[in-house]
């Protein structure tokens, strides 16, 4: 789904919604306390956040897989793979599977380090530990009270923050911000504080500090005239990102988050982008979702997330990695 543009702000569609909004959120507390978390056979980091979409879980996911991999870690990346078919416990090959059958986030998680595609994810941790993980990182599953994580991270949007702070559907909050920010571990905030995050944080909640910035290997854009497509959270991001590259914005469409592109919506985007005398650019995430013959045809901008102070996200891990090495010992 594509997030409703009232969930920025209070409004009166928010208001008239919020007693379902209400109801989802009890539901979601009974849930959490009438089931008991059971622990993965190996430390597991969930990375999750409080809102629907957009967030940025994924990169941040991905990020942390390449720093453990760099410290001589071999972790595993667990996702329910939302938008696709397969229920696993399934190792996720690129090569041979598609985003139909496993959803897009799978298929950039496997670019990075083995996945599992797993809608039980103590099932997809088990697999993990038994095809050799060192670690698990769970892309999402915060709100999932089955699996008892052993560092709980929650990631959150500087730009949009907690939007107007109330619960699905009357805002974007999966549950409610004291509530999740009490299981929390520590807060990944991505980009400057535009929403005033930082107030909602409690002062002993531990917080890193990152942005998203253009991948090394993103096209140079500078002085290029774009057509921009996205169906992420928050399709937005894309267009900033595009002007902030140097290039110039003709036009920026936005699809539902996980839309499934048809052939007869995409070749009129890179008629009218040929027209204009402009590059089709998209995600990493919706290219995985194009038609196989289409994606040579559009740009893709991949991002990375760049961390204001790595050590302390070294400090975070240590204590996992340290439980890491105590069970390969046994």
């Amino acid at each position: 789904m594509r997030a409703p543009e009232f969930w920025a702000e209070d409004g009166l569609g928010a208001r008239l919604l919020d007693p379902l909004g209400r109801l989802y959120g009890l539901a979601g507390r009974l849930r959490r306390r009438c089931t008991t978390p059971r622990q993965a056979p190996l430390p597991t980091i969930c990375v999750g956040n409080l809102t629907v979409g957009g967030a940025g879980k994924t990169p941040v996911a991905i990020a942390l897989a390449v720093r453990l991999l760099a410290a001589g870690e071999r972790p595993h990346l667990v996702t329910r793979g939302y938008g696709g078919r397969a229920r696993g416990p399934l190792r996720v090959a690129p090569e041979r599977h598609d985003a139909r059958l496993v959803g897009d986030e799978a298929l950039l998680l496997a670019a990075v380090a083995p996945t599992w595609l797993a809608r039980d994810r103590l099932a997809g941790a088990q697999a993990a530990a038994g095809a050799g993980a060192s670690l698990v990182i769970l892309d999402d599953g915060f709100q999932n009270p089955s699996l008892a994580p052993d560092l709980a991270l929650v990631v959150i949007d500087g730009s949009y923050g907690f939007g107007n702070r109330r619960l699905v559907p009357a805002g974007p909050l999966r549950e409610l911000v004291a509530d999740g920010l009490r299981r929390a571990d520590a807060a990944i905030r991505l980009g400057a504080d535009a929403a005033q995050v930082e107030e909602s944080l409690p002062a002993a909640l531990p917080r890193l500090e990152a942005e998203l910035r253009p991948a090394a290997d993103a096209p140079d854009l500078a002085g290029r005239r774009v057509l921009a497509f996205a169906g992420i959270g928050r399709p937005v991001k894309l267009f900033t990102t595009v002007r902030e590259a140097g290039a110039e914005l003709v036009e920026g469409v936005a699809f539902p988050d996980h839309h499934r592109y048809r052939r007869a919506e995409v070749e009129p985007l890179l008629a009218r982008a040929r027209r204009a005398g402009a590059l089709c650019v998209t995600t990493a995430k919706d290219a995985v979702r194009l038609p196989a013959d289409l994606r040579v045809r559009v740009a893709v901008m991949p991002v990375a997330v760049a961390w204001r102070d790595p050590a302390a996200l070294d400090r975070l891990l240590e204590g996992l990695r340290a439980r890491s090495r105590a069970i390969t010992l046994r």
